[in-house]
């Protein structure tokens, strides 16, 4: 009743097109990893068609980075970010030449004591944060004054620690930030780049020579959600910081890039059964087996995370007739587990189907287990030259013995071995 879509061919011509954008303002030669977010998508046949594409990864945990290498993505195209890095996840990373982008001072103290004499394997950069501000979602903002992403920049004392941080390490030879997200401007996300590219000018100026030789400019591309344009665009995005940081694109520095929404989302669809169709309150409702456990963030913020549904009747065809006011619920046991609320759109009739646009990053691959729900299958599709589609299993459906397994089936008497603590009975 459940199943996820993924279109091969669209997410080739992203990938290709974000490859484009940035060929199209760096002059030839130019070093430029563009590092998939791994966080967006977390599934091993994606890693491993983006990397066919020209797309390396960028991991936050030992889970993504194990994730990584099972698609096979090289060591010298993969990227380690997160705030909270362990001395064995660094230990792991430094053994397999994966750069890394130190989060805070206490990380690179760490670090110090893990790098070899002669220095690291791969390239090693410092994650700042230029406080340049918030974008229309707050919890989504990186570069707000007190975000818990990298060295706030501003803070007092803080660029002047920074600049000795690289003077110290001759071996740190990237500097990484990180603006964008869902609802950033892109101005907003070029003024954090450029404050990116003035810390590196001034450290290399101090340095005497070209010490930081790389920019990790992050990704956070927002994406369209409200119609089927994809907008803002790689290549618009390019251009801009071309123009507002020209320095960047003249040669002299490397690029490495960390999109992951704007990549996929476009390119993935839950559809779902209408398992009954009902009134309540005079309002036409829905109920599908799509809800809280493949759009966690929409049913939680549904005013920040909107979705558009398209309805499909029986077979497939997509349905006719006067739009509806109506509610597309989920399975789960809260009456908030909505897909859609009022959204005008051909009634839905039990047995249709009710399919999210637009879901394939953050959506179907991050199951929230509420109510034991399985993860649904996810399937790839594309033209099979004849007219027709041809579909491939990305991710089988999760079993009721599976949930089982990782809910502890494996050891039902786990808590019941500890002896019962007798209390005395009161006194009358």
């Amino acid at each position: 009743p459940l199943v996820a879509l993924l279109d091969v061919t669209g997410i080739r011509r992203s990938a290709a097109a974000l490859r484009a954008a940035f060929a199209a303002v760096t002059p030839p030669g130019t070093p430029v990893l563009h590092a998939f977010a791994v966080k967006a998508t977390p599934l091993v046949p994606v890693l491993r068609l983006l990397y066919e594409e020209g797309i390396g990864a960028e991991v936050a945990s030992p889970g993504e980075l194990a994730l990584a290498r099972a698609a096979e993505v090289p060591a010298r195209h993969t990227v380690l970010d997160s705030p909270a890095k362990t001395p064995d996840e660094l230990r792991r990373a430094l053994s397999l030449g994966i750069a890394v982008n130190v989060d805070n001072p206490q990380e690179l103290a760490r670090l110090d004591g893990l790098i070899p004499p002669a220095g690291p394997r791969a390239p090693v950069g410092l994650r700042v944060n230029p406080q340049v501000g918030a974008g229309a979602i707050e919890a989504l903002s990186t570069a707000t004054a007190t975000s818990k992403f990298g060295v706030a920049l501003r803070d007092e004392g803080a660029r002047e620690w920074v600049v000795r941080a690289y003077l110290d390490r001759p071996w740190l030879t990237r500097l990484h930030a990180h603006t964008g997200s869902q609802g950033v401007a892109l101005s907003l996300m070029a003024r954090g780049v450029a404050e990116a590219y003035a810390l590196a000018e001034e450290i290399n100026r101090r340095a005497g020579r070209r010490q930081v030789d790389t920019l990790d400019i992050g990704g956070g591309l927002p994406v369209n959600f409200a119609s089927d344009a994809t907008g803002p665009t790689h290549a618009q995005y390019a251009r801009l910081l071309s123009e507002a940081v020209p320095g960047l694109f003249d040669g002299r520095y490397g690029l490495v890039t960390e999109f992951g929404r704007s990549l996929l989302a476009k390119h993935g669809t839950v559809v779902a059964r209408v398992e009954y169709a009902k009134n309540a309150g005079g309002r036409p409702v829905a109920v599908t087996h799509a809800g809280v456990q493949v759009a966690t963030r929409t049913v939680y913020a549904p005013g920040a995370w909107p979705l558009r549904i398209a309805a499909y009747d029986a077979e497939g065809r997509p349905k006719e007739g006067p739009a509806v006011v109506q509610d597309v619920a989920g399975p789960a046991c809260f009456a908030g587990d909505l897909l859609a609320q009022g959204q005008s759109l051909p009634r839905l009739d039990q047995g249709d189907y009710a399919a999210a646009l637009d879901t394939g990053a953050y959506y179907f691959a991050h199951h929230y287990a509420y109510n034991s729900l399985p993860r649904p299958a996810v399937h790839g599709f594309a033209p099979d030259g004849r007219g027709g589609v041809v579909f491939s299993l990305v991710r089988g459906e999760q079993t009721p013995e599976e949930i089982v397994a990782e809910a502890g089936g494996g050891s039902p008497d786990a808590l019941t071995r500890f002896p019962a603590v007798r209390r005395p009975a009161p006194r009358p």
